[in-house]
């Protein structure tokens, strides 16, 4: 599973109570330990063998992460990210000063508490360090790192106190969700990036640096994955475009165990980039099952893409999952629970089916 579930009632209500003041903290967390428990038990029910817990502490699945880091704010902004017909809530990360991990993270909690319940391996995850730049590009960052290489350091020390961090409060999966590799696909987005004043040619180079030297805090027991997405908003999206333009950075040079690829719908474009994925103990997660909408696809359609996929690479390199989390916000995409569930039972058996 990517990462993110649909918020129940229960947490929906409890959330706006306590936006409203009418629930304390205590009383908000008390909810979403109930729910998480209820979650966790329901993926162990069905076979995962990593869980999360739904993100169901986050309004958004980076800002909240972000907003709790040293230098960097949430704020309100002119408006919200504009996707295909529709726009988040008006809400933005600043950077205020210079970029660190604290001690006290609040997200350090919600992983031990997670791990304290969990049968199977507990999963976390958290915006990779790209993404919080991307967004902003250097025009808006340069009042505070006039010099652009300075910022990149920080950020890659910062998610190296972070590793070490999830690490020693027990976490062995880390999942690094990362919007940007797909962005880079779409001229569009490039296009945004030139306006937001970085050069688009050096950040492919600039990101994988980052990220790899992140990844020097990585103890050899800890596994650590990148989810790559087109965008997840109530059941939209931002981009199109396949992986041709940065397959071979993406799955050659980044030091990363594994990828969640998201190949719902021709707008991720076909599997021929694939071919970039060294032979070894690499993994690609096919998101080949639409968290977007509930209709269910057909096990023999998925089987299928499968083995269209292994003609680039060997089939016991690549594993199945869903293209996105099913609710990347608190909003949700527009699908039941039950759905969601159905989807998540259909992967586990496609899965036994394909690699028993």
């Amino acid at each position: 599973m990517v990462g993110s579930l649909l918020r129940p009632s229960a947490i929906k209500s409890a959330r706006a109570a306590h936006g409203e003041q009418r629930l304390d903290d205590a009383g908000l967390r008390e909810v979403e330990d109930r729910e998480i428990r209820a979650i966790v038990r329901k993926q162990e029910e069905i076979g995962l063998q990593g869980v999360t817990d739904g993100e169901f502490r986050r309004s958004w699945w980076h800002f909240d992460f972000y907003r709790a880091l040293d230098g960097c704010e949430l704020r309100e902004a002119e408006h919200g990210i504009q996707f295909h017909g529709i726009q988040t809530k008006a809400q933005t990360i600043a950077v205020t000063g210079k970029i660190d991990f604290p001690s006290d993270h609040p997200m350090l909690a919600h992983f031990a508490f997670l791990k304290s319940i969990a049968r199977a391996t507990p999963k976390m995850t958290i915006p990779s360090p790209s993404v919080l730049h991307f967004r902003q590009g250097y025009n808006a960052i340069k009042h505070v790192y006039p010099d652009i290489d300075a910022y990149f350091d920080d950020l890659a020390h910062a998610y190296q106190k972070a590793i070490r961090a999830f690490y020693n409060a027990g976490c062995r999966y880390l999942q690094l969700d990362d919007t940007v590799w797909a962005y880079l696909c779409s001229e569009e987005q490039r296009a945004g990036a030139r306006d937001r004043g970085d050069d688009v040619s050096r950040l492919q180079e600039r990101y994988a640096r980052t990220i790899n030297k992140a990844l020097e805090a990585r103890p050899a027991d800890m596994t650590m994955t990148m989810h790559v997405c087109r965008g997840n908003f109530r059941s939209t999206w931002i981009s199109s475009g396949g992986y041709e333009p940065v397959a071979e950075t993406l799955l050659q040079t980044l030091n990363l165990d594994g990828y969640f690829l998201e190949y719902d719908t021709d707008r991720a474009g076909g599997f021929e980039p694939l071919r970039f994925l060294p032979k070894g103990p690499k993994i690609v997660v096919l998101g080949l099952v639409t968290s977007k909408d509930g209709t269910l696809e057909k096990k023999d359609d998925i089987k299928r893409r499968i083995d269209e996929a292994a003609r680039f690479a060997p089939l016991e390199q690549f594993a199945l999952s869903p293209q996105c989390g099913f609710a990347s916000t608190e909003e949700g995409n527009v699908l039941t629970e039950e759905a969601q569930w159905a989807k998540l039972r259909e992967i586990v058996e496609v899965a036994h089916d394909v690699w028993s």
